[in-house]
């Protein structure tokens, strides 16, 4: 779908921005901003160049970024309404973005590469979706562990990163950081630190 045939949205406030979203995308939630506000507070410790965000649903957590330091951004969504939402919210945010509809392993080309990758997947254990009724499931479904995509967004990020760069990885707590840095160290990243915000909210941060 694109941004000139969305249906008329809902609005959510977010920071520095105003996201647009339906029932098709997953709604923001307020807290999610604190992975924004990590990224913007390395980004002058890091090499020139965009921010890449993967998952982006709706767009808010990478045009925080943008809005903040003046970075482009690409964001890439398997989801097309979510794109469309994405395109629409950067239009408005006046935030330079190449929003990709495609998978996440054909997203990127060879040699891309970002100072900032943003990652924001699903990662509720697929058993646990239906305690989330309100929320579309494939927004939210992260297979059997909850860590399926989580998982592929660090083999993308792992090809994509620029030295010196970092990935800031959602996740759904802390314990759900702790059981991926096996997987991390085994495509070549480092987990640095996780930041929890609650036993269901967490941010990892990686090189």
């Amino acid at each position: 779908m694109s941004s000139s045939t969305l249906p008329t949205p809902s609005m959510f406030p977010f920071g520095p921005v105003e996201i647009a979203f339906d029932g098709a995308v997953l709604e923001p939630r307020a807290w999610t901003i604190e992975q924004s506000r990590w990224a913007v507070e390395l980004h002058t410790a890091v090499p020139d160049g965009p921010v890449a965000e993967m998952c982006c649903g709706a767009g808010q957590i990478g045009l925080v970024v943008g809005v903040e330091t003046g970075r482009p951004l690409v964001q890439v969504d398997d989801h097309e309404d979510a794109c469309g939402y994405a395109r629409r919210n950067a239009a408005v945010a006046e935030v330079a973005s190449d929003v990709r509809h495609a998978p996440l392993d054909e997203a990127f080309e060879e040699g891309e590469l970002f100072p900032i990758i943003l990652a924001d997947p699903p990662y509720v254990p697929s058993d646990e979706t239906g305690k989330h009724s309100d929320d579309p499931e494939h927004a939210i479904d992260g297979g059997p562990d909850g860590l399926d995509v989580a998982r592929e967004c660090l083999d993308v990020a792992a090809r994509h990163l620029a030295p010196g760069g970092v990935v800031l990885l959602q996740l759904g707590g802390a314990h759900q950081a702790e059981a991926l840095c096996g997987h991390a160290t085994s495509v070549g990243l480092t987990c640095v630190e996780t930041r929890e915000f609650a036993p269901d909210r967490a941010v990892l941060l990686l090189r």
